[in-house]
């Protein structure tokens, strides 16, 4: 049988990435068969976090489901559509009189696929285990879906990789969010699930982090206070991964990390 194909994307970095991705990636997802698409949207809006009308034009754009993390918060105006839309996500381990929920099943070519978001606890606000979140979650979902796929949301390195040997041959994807910064790591996990320490970033690259260089190496010089906009003057790529899985076994049988940039054609 045909194996699924998942693209999942990087922390989006401003409104000129969520408009290269409303140019991109449709042709994106036709040029490499792209069956269903998980983005990390959290830092989509400006000067952070994600509103109703750009998650939409995500949406529009080809994103079946959106996750977040500790940037979430920034704008109130999300918080009532957090509760609407299940296809937008915020961590799981947030306390559960948060908005919003932190998984959701969606469909893809007639399968079931559980999408969680778990933000990190090492360097993060996030009081509660994400180990504890995430056994709990697939516990109270057990035989609703066909795989899963995971979103670690976090700044630590070894943490993440924590997270995904302890849930590998429960989860077919897991990777990691936030740093922004690509790691060259993908690789199945006890030959069950695709793994990518992080992602990336969809944002600028002539930057730091989609942010404005002068703003950051000012702040960092000096330690004053430096507005951090996002940078305008570089091309957009955008980082993520590919997985296959096989749709027999639903384990992940292939992962590479991949860069768009320029005009897909």
């Amino acid at each position: 049988m045909k194996n699924l194909r998942i693209l999942a994307l990087g922390d989006i970095v401003g409104p000129r990435s969520v408009e290269y991705l409303r140019k991109s990636l449709w042709k994106i997802r036709a040029k490499h068969k792209i069956d269903f698409v998980v983005a990390n949207g959290e830092n989509a809006s400006e000067p952070n976090g994600i509103d109703k009308q750009t998650a939409q034009v995500l949406f529009d754009s080809g994103v079946d489901v959106i996750t977040t993390g500790n940037h979430i918060w920034r704008k109130s105006v999300v918080f009532s559509y957090l509760d609407d839309e299940e296809l937008i996500l915020r961590p799981l381990n947030y306390p559960s009189e948060n908005p919003g929920h932190g998984d959701v099943i969606a469909k893809v070519n007639g399968y079931s696929v559980l999408v969680m978001n778990v933000m990190g606890q090492a360097y993060m606000d996030v009081a509660a285990s994400p180990f504890e979140a995430v056994r709990s979650c697939l516990e109270r979902n057990k035989g609703k879906y066909d795989f899963a796929i995971l979103d670690i949301h976090a700044e630590a390195t070894g943490e993440k990789k924590a997270i995904a040997y302890d849930f590998c041959h429960d989860i077919s994807i897991i990777y990691g969010t936030h740093t922004h910064v690509q790691t060259n790591d993908a690789q199945i996990l006890e030959n069950h699930c695709g793994y990518i320490t992080d992602l990336g970033m969809c944002g600028d690259n002539d930057s730091i982090l989609g942010v404005d260089k002068v703003a950051v190496i000012h702040k960092m010089k000096t330690k004053m206070l430096s507005k951090f906009d996002f940078a305008k003057n570089g091309e957009i790529e955008c980082d993520g991964g590919i997985f296959e899985i096989n749709t027999s076994t639903f384990k992940c049988e292939n992962c590479e990390i991949i860069k768009f940039t320029g005009e897909i054609v």
